[in-house]
């Protein structure tokens, strides 16, 4: 991979979504009832998203996001504004950890393309003029491998699930071309539908093909789609096993993939969970290339307040550098803090002293 001119990640970097505050739940509510126009809900959304950018740069962060402030959830809204795919409510949510989660999907409803008009481009021009040159503005977006989760693609379309790859491939290589377009230098693919193909049992399979065959596919797409990728953008993944409400929803080390996709994704960074048990052990980091891309410990929990014990963080790390240099190592929340519009059982308070510890560890321990 070329080397690129922004060094993402960083020593100590963010998955990307921020709590919500009140005045945007407000404004949702208000222009749905029609109390409010469009136009006066995105310029409440606008000096929410000036705001949440300020703060980024307070707590000492280099990169900073819109917080997915004006998003309802983290893949949806991405998805649902490509060519062929649409919105819906189904029959049921996703099942997480004691909760069912609000009913929202996307499904295809003709061949996949990318949307020249797709908001998000506007969003992240926006957004970009807001940061200025104060730090580097990160865009976060679904994985294109979160297409090949259950229920989305239409088998009397797509009947091969390989047409499907090579239609979403060059829908994502025309997305990643319009975001560096619009000046975007980091972008990020968030991606649960990976993470769970270490699951105990494959939740999201319905394409026939066994794990095995899955993983390799999941690679070839991600690959696929970097193949086209600008020379001075940075690309970077992050693998989450379920974010809503501070619930996860499914649980499996990195074991599975590691030899396959570790070893061999093109991607700059490894966004990784690691806030508790249900990501197992360090090992699988073995596979990533020594030379290659950062590995960013997800050891701090997006999902309460409390902050974590710095001896403790201090020994994690110890223990990743055995598989992984530590000049490789970055820190972050395991996951957003707000992957849809409802967020995570905690308080705005408790996240900006969360980054802000981050920061100052990742200074104390990744440079001693």
């Amino acid at each position: 991979m070329t080397k690129t001119t922004v060094e993402a990640p960083f020593r100590a970097d963010h998955v990307g979504s921020l709590l919500r505050p009140e005045s945007i739940h407000r404004a949702r509510k208000d222009h749905q009832a029609d109390r409010i126009s469009y136009e006066q809900l995105r310029e409440i959304e606008a000096e929410e998203i000036r705001k949440v950018v300020d703060k980024q740069i307070e707590v000492g962060l280099k990169a900073v996001t819109d917080g997915e402030f004006r998003r309802r959830f983290w893949h949806t809204d991405f998805l649902e504004h490509l060519d062929g795919v649409e919105g819906y409510v189904p029959d049921t949510g996703f099942q997480f950890d004691g909760i069912e989660t609000e009913r929202y999907d996307v499904r295809v409803t003709g061949k996949i393309a990318f949307n020249k008009e797709h908001p998000h481009i506007k969003d992240f021009i926006e957004f970009k003029e807001i940061v200025g040159d104060r730090a580097v503005p990160k865009q976060t977006i679904p994985s294109p491998n979160q297409m090949f989760n259950a229920g989305i693609r239409n088998q009397e379309i797509y009947p091969d699930v390989e047409a499907y790859a090579k239609d979403v491939i060059k829908a994502y290589q025309d997305a990643v071309q319009a975001f560096y377009d619009a000046g975007c230098r980091y972008l990020q693919f968030d991606d649960v539908y990976i993470a769970g193909l270490n699951a105990p049992e494959i939740p999201f399979n319905d394409s026939g093909y066994d794990r095995n065959s899955l993983i390799h596919l999941a690679l070839r797409v991600l690959n696929g789609v970097l193949e086209q990728k600008p020379e001075d953008m940075v690309i970077t993944t992050h693998l989450c096993r379920g974010n809503y409400r501070s619930k996860w929803a499914f649980e499996g080390s990195y074991a599975k993939i590691a030899p396959v996709l570790f070893a061999k994704e093109q991607v700059d960074g490894f966004f990784l969970e690691y806030d508790d048990d249900r990501s197992g052990d360090f090992e699988p980091l073995s596979y990533i290339p020594k030379t290659g891309p950062r590995v960013v410990l997800g050891l701090f929990t997006s999902k309460h307040g409390e902050l974590e014990d710095e001896e403790v963080i201090r020994e994690r790390v110890a223990e990743a550098s055995k598989y992984v240099s530590k000049d490789q190592l970055c820190l972050s929340p395991q996951c957003g803090f707000a992957s849809t519009h409802h967020g995570n059982e905690l308080t705005e308070e408790a996240q900006w002293k969360k980054l802000e510890y981050i920061v100052s560890l990742a200074e104390k321990l990744l440079e001693e």
